[in-house]
């Protein structure tokens, strides 16, 4: 009989595999292969499966210790996005972005981030839906809103400063002034999951005089594995919590399938990215496992990948895996925790 899932309060309840219909001896043998991969590097790889902690095997880092998770912060912020549509802060994904955060135009060209990058007048079209999809061409040359998909951090970065003034945390004249966007998020996210996360904003190298205010400033939840771990129990449960819809449950369905314009515009090889989370829905990202699954992938090799028809939530933060989630280092993992699912 499949277990009723359980939300954590401070701590993980944690049980054997066999309690939690996994088999023993496949998951028996992973520490060892991870030991014998990783040499001297650092890794902590966690299982979850119906809310329980099943598997914490760690070398060289506390599970509490956090690190920054670069772009799986995209994950948190399509949820915040399908929040601020359901509190009534924008009419739908599809609004413009520059009626409500007009300073994304005021990028002129020589401002920008790099040469030939500034705001184009075709960028006045682009909406909440085409930034989070990474579909909005913002400040790319020839790329109309809508059309292809360029994963970018800029983009992301107009979708959290644009929420943020909407919400009257964020001035682009004052980008540096604390605590901008972070209450925002720890209101929407960190607070109803019980969560311990904390915030540094990051900047690339640009030419001096470039508006970083405007498109800057990217926000990175410093975060332990077990955060990783609640946002994917979150995510896992469609945005649920204890009993409480914290993300809007239509919203995580639509977010981690494959969005509609990249399925139009874009050939089957790239369906593999919706609103901020990484998807198998068409098989393109991890062939063979189920089209379910999806993930919040960050550079570092930080990975919360969750399988709502499996109740499984698998942590890599670090991994031991390149800088591809799909290379067989990664793949290994996971194809060991899904063979281990016996019921």
């Amino acid at each position: 009989m499949t277990l009723a899932t359980v939300y954590p309060n401070e701590d993980w309840q944690r049980c054997p595999p066999e309690q939690v219909g996994l088999k023993a001896a496949p998951l028996a043998g992973l520490e060892a292969w991870l030991t014998s991969q990783a040499s001297d590097r650092l890794y902590r790889v966690l299982v979850v499966r119906h809310g329980r902690m099943v598997i914490e095997h760690l070398q060289g880092l506390a599970p509490t210790e956090r690190l920054g998770i670069a772009s799986a912060a995209k994950s948190l912020y399509s949820s915040m996005l399908g929040i601020a549509i359901a509190e009534g802060r924008l009419p739908s994904a599809d609004a413009r972005v520059v009626d409500y955060y007009p300073e994304m135009m005021d990028v002129p060209e020589g401002y920008g981030p790099k040469a030939g990058r500034y705001a184009f007048e075709k960028d006045r079209a682009i909406t909440f839906r085409q930034l989070i999809s990474n579909t909005s061409g913002y400040m790319k040359p020839g790329e109309a809103p809508g059309q292809v998909f360029h994963y970018q951090t800029y983009g992301m970065n107009i979708l959290m400063h644009a929420l943020g003034k909407i919400y009257g945390v964020y001035d682009s004249q004052n980008p540096g002034t604390q605590p901008t966007v972070a209450p925002l998020i720890d209101r929407m996210l960190k607070e109803p999951i019980g969560g311990s996360w904390t915030y540094r904003y990051n900047n690339f190298e640009h030419p001096s005089g470039a508006r970083t205010g405007i498109f800057g400033y990217y926000t990175t939840p410093e975060v332990s594995a077990h955060d990783m771990a609640r946002l994917g129990l979150l995510w896992l449960s469609m945005g649920r919590w204890d009993g409480v819809q914290v993300v809007p449950r239509d919203w995580m369905k639509e977010a981690t399938q494959v969005a509609p314009m990249i399925r139009e515009h874009c050939p089957g090889e790239q369906w593999r990215y919706g609103y901020g989370f990484w998807t198998n829905t068409h098989h393109q990202m991890w062939p063979g496992l189920p089209s379910d699954a999806f993930a919040a992938v960050g550079a570092g090799q930080h990975l919360v990948w969750a399988c709502p028809s499996l109740d499984l939530v698998v942590v890599q933060s670090p991994g031991i895996y390149g800088r591809d989630v799909t290379d067989p280092l990664c793949r290994h993992i996971l194809d060991t925790v899904v063979n281990a699912v016996e019921e």
